[in-house]
């Protein structure tokens, strides 16, 4: 079995994050890391593999880390080694800078088709969203330009390799869901259910050394024209600073439990309680 999971590496959430001059968002800094819905992403897909054992005479399982990017973005790939992914795969390239998306999408979908031509790929997973645009599309997007079916979503994942489908199942406001489709597969993940794991000292060592296949567009037949700027459908024309709210009201004290009960206080006075 193969599986691919698509990584990215953002600005931490709790980090002041900007834009830059041209409305590209600021990356680079220190605090840069693996995208955390991602570290779901990951675990659904060693579980899919660790849950089918290899057969005599069959290739070994892989798990593949995709990612695209700048030079830094390695760091999301040598993260997803570190907790226990086989090989690992960086989409470098200038033009790709300024990627919404559903360019995002059609670059990983070349990326995708080239590892298939490789060897086939069963499923790509993807977190639900990356938290530096938490748009959400990407998964969508990827499915399309694959014209592979899309189970997204899910807190719960099963493989059938033997009869060649996906299981899923799907939360929604009222019920849930189980959704099935047929092998390849484009699959998004919750972070519901599959807590990742923590890497071990050891994967971390043998993650810095483990070498990691890096595609320009050029290798993957992508037009520059298609990815970047130009080949986006949005961008940003203006970036500020929320303002502070200026009707904010502190209510504090001098312990927890005083402040407690002052909140308590200004909210019955307000209606609120």
């Amino acid at each position: 079995m193969r599986v691919v999971v698509c990584v990215k590496h953002v600005p931490d959430i709790q980090s002041a994050r900007s834009f830059r001059e041209d409305g590209l968002l600021a990356r680079g800094g220190s605090d840069d890391t693996l995208n955390e819905l991602d570290e779901d992403a990951l675990e659904a897909g060693l579980r899919l593999v660790e849950a089918h054992p290899v057969a005599e005479g069959e290739p070994a399982h892989d798990v593949t880390v995709l990612t695209l990017g700048p030079a830094h973005a390695v760091e999301a790939l040598r993260r997803g080694l570190a907790m226990g992914a086989t090989t690992a795969v960086h989409v470098l390239d200038d033009a790709l800078a300024g990627s919404d998306a559903i360019a995002t999408a059609r670059v990983l979908a070349a990326a995708v088709r080239h590892l298939h031509g490789e060897r086939p790929v069963d499923a790509v997973v993807a977190g639900m969203a990356g938290l530096d645009g938490l748009t959400s599309l990407v998964p969508a997007a990827l499915a399309a330009h694959l014209d592979w079916p899309q189970l997204t979503l899910a807190d719960r994942v099963e493989v059938d390799p033997a009869a060649g489908t996906a299981t899923v199942r799907r939360e929604t406001s009222r019920d849930a869901e189980e959704l099935r489709a047929p092998l390849p597969v484009v699959l998004s993940v919750t972070d519901q259910a599959f807590r990742a794991r923590f890497p071990a000292f050891k994967g971390i060592l043998a993650a810095r050394k483990a070498p990691v296949t890096v595609l320009s567009l050029a290798d993957l037949g992508v037009d520059p024209a298609a990815a970047g700027l130009d080949g986006s459908a949005t961008r940003i024309v203006e970036a500020r600073p929320r303002p502070e709210r200026p009707d904010r009201v502190v209510v504090t004290a001098d312990d927890p439990g005083a402040t407690a009960a002052a909140l308590a206080d200004y909210l019955s006075q307000k209606g609120f309680a």
